[in-house]
């Protein structure tokens, strides 16, 4: 028996109908048209499926067994279309993340809250991209955007400007080195180093100056959360260098001071890693857009 979508909206539609004539109405076909898809449909079945001498129209058993498999199945192809039409659209999708920016989950979270209330449809994921290699991930379309700092030349791949931000020097009010006015390489050589857990070569600091200048500090501690960081700088218990949106509060705070890395202070710029043929979805333009108002939000505090 070969039975087709076509044959369970005509047998939903007759028994909400109770009669062939109003059922065609409702499926836009004769009244003849549809008399012979019953009939087609009975003949393969080898049963009836309407007790035709009842006023209205009822369902047999068989009849019956059909209806049941109809409202099953009706409900999730509607619910299929929908969501191909909101794809083609651009209203609906996947927006999984992965972020090569530790500090970068502050900043983030509330645009992520914004992007949830007009764009319910998309499914939203966040992952670590400090733990795997986000970018090759990306262009395997296991996640859809990279938060990084470090753009590359990857066909495919595009690197969208969101915003530029400051890598500060953040040490107690008592530390020997408030009192200077800016911060260089040589600085960190006796100090503890309080850091994010993430390899050297993607925190601001080794990258931007001890590495180049090749300065070693005398330890380097490490710890998960920016607030445990701030704590041990309050303590005296080393210094650290973070990200200005994320020290915003600081420098309104008695316990710490904030100082630029080098005379002319250091610059860095994040970016959103793309597959090229995403760019133009409304979701993910919107995206990007929050995440720019979300950053000028930051830095004006």
């Amino acid at each position: 028996m070969h039975i087709e979508f076509r044959h369970l909206r005509t047998i939903k539609a007759i028994h909400e109908a109770g009669g062939l004539a109003k059922a065609a109405d409702q499926l836009n076909i004769t009244q003849s048209a549809l008399s012979h898809q019953v009939k087609g449909l009975e003949d393969q079945a080898g049963v009836e499926l309407f007790v035709r001498r009842s006023k209205p129209l009822r369902l047999s058993a068989a009849g019956m067994r059909l209806l049941r498999l109809a409202e099953q199945v009706l409900p999730q192809i509607e619910a299929t279309l929908a969501e191909f039409t909101g794809l083609r659209d651009g209203k609906s999708g996947r927006m999984h993340i992965a972020i090569e920016c530790h500090a970068c989950f502050e900043w983030l979270f509330p645009v992520l809250e914004h992007f949830r209330r007009d764009w319910q449809d998309v499914d939203v994921d966040i992952r670590p991209g400090l733990a795997f290699d986000a970018l090759p991930a990306l262009m395997k379309e296991e996640v859809d955007l990279v938060v990084s700092s470090d753009p590359e030349e990857i066909p495919g791949v595009e690197f969208i400007e969101l915003f530029d931000y400051a890598p500060v020097f953040v040490a107690s009010k008592d530390h020997p080195l408030a009192a200077k006015e800016f911060i260089e390489a040589k600085d960190f050589r006796g100090e503890t180093l309080i850091t994010y857990p993430v390899e050297r070569s993607r925190l601001d600091i080794f990258s931007q100056l001890l590495i180049p200048a090749k300065v070693e500090p005398a330890a380097v501690r490490q710890a998960e959360l920016t607030a445990v960081i701030l704590l041990l700088v309050a303590s005296n218990r080393g210094v650290s260098v973070l990200p200005d949106w994320v020290v915003r509060e600081v420098k309104y705070s008695s316990d710490y001071v904030t100082r630029p890395l080098t005379e002319n202070g250091l610059t860095r710029r994040l970016y959103a890693a793309i597959r090229s043929e995403e760019r133009d979805k409304p979701y993910m333009q919107r995206l990007i857009e929050l995440a720019r108002v979300e950053a000028r939000k930051l830095q004006e505090v």
